[in-house]
């Protein structure tokens, strides 16, 4: 008898209700898990985050494309309900050409990886990232018009970012976070481009053959968790003021410049 492959058993077990295996609850999966609460809290109450704080965890613990299957699930079908009302007020003619900027622009940022010095890109990348925020943070706001030509660049520089770095969050958000626009349209926005993002992300995971039993059982094992993080970081959305926001969402900026350093590169010069 032929032996299924991965994306077959998957299959089956979605399609005809085989059991699937339970994931092992031990010391990486509740490292995992108490990291997917913080992300989920941060994604509800800011409109993005997932990425920067599961990937670098999940890819320490279980590997890089186990990691990204991981992403894709946790962050798909759980986030509907935060992000359904989110549609209603977003932004489409800012979002759409974002979007369109990120999916055709991811394999520039491949093609850059692989041909420039990453230690170099990383320091440089890092270094805009910070000194965007630092703008921001003293109250810097662009004011000319928002045009779709110019969300699709915006999303292009997110989409390079993204095939270098996996950060794709910082180019838009530092864009938006630059208008007159509310808290409110920016979570709006953000949740609506990254959702758009995953569903083409789960699509390519699914046609590529990544989604292995052990782990979608991984991934569906956080994903309650994640989701009270979810509703948890939209409940507290509610009570925070747009300067807050402000606030918290460039502090997740910083992290993620912080998170992109080339840390084993500056480990090995220090000699640590």
């Amino acid at each position: 008898m032929a032996r299924a492959t991965p994306r077959k058993a998957v299959y089956r077990w979605v399609l005809e209700g085989i059991p699937m295996q339970l994931p092992s609850f031990d010391g990486p999966f509740l490292i995992l898990a108490v990291t997917v609460l913080v992300a989920g809290i941060a994604r509800g109450l800011s409109g993005f985050g997932t990425g920067l704080i599961v990937a670098p965890v999940a890819g320490a613990l279980y590997g890089p494309k186990a990691a990204f299957v991981i992403l894709v699930i946790i962050d798909s079908l759980p986030t509907i309900p935060v992000t359904i009302p989110a549609l209603r007020i977003a932004v489409w003619r800012d979002v759409l050409p974002a979007v369109a900027g990120l999916m055709l622009f991811i394999p520039a940022g491949v093609y850059i990886l692989t041909v420039a010095d990453p230690v170099v890109l990383r320091w440089f990348i890092c270094a805009a990232i910070l000194l965007c925020a630092a703008a921001l943070w003293r109250g810097w706001r662009y004011q000319g018009e928002r045009t779709p030509p110019k969300s699709f660049a915006v999303g292009a520089v997110a989409g390079v970012l993204s095939g270098v770095a996996q950060i794709p969050g910082p180019p838009v958000l530092v864009y938006w976070l630059a208008s007159p626009l509310p808290a409110a349209i920016i979570r709006a926005n953000l949740l609506s481009l990254f959702f758009i993002s995953e569903i083409m992300s789960f699509a390519t995971a699914w046609t590529s053959g990544l989604f292995e039993a052990p782990v979608v059982a991984i991934a569906l094992g956080v994903t309650p968790v994640y989701f009270a993080g979810l509703l948890g970081g939209w409940a507290a959305h509610g009570r925070t003021s747009d300067a807050h926001y402000r606030q918290i969402t460039l502090s997740l900026v910083v992290l993620s410049a912080f998170l992109a350093l080339p840390w084993g590169d500056i480990a090995a010069a220090s000699g640590l």
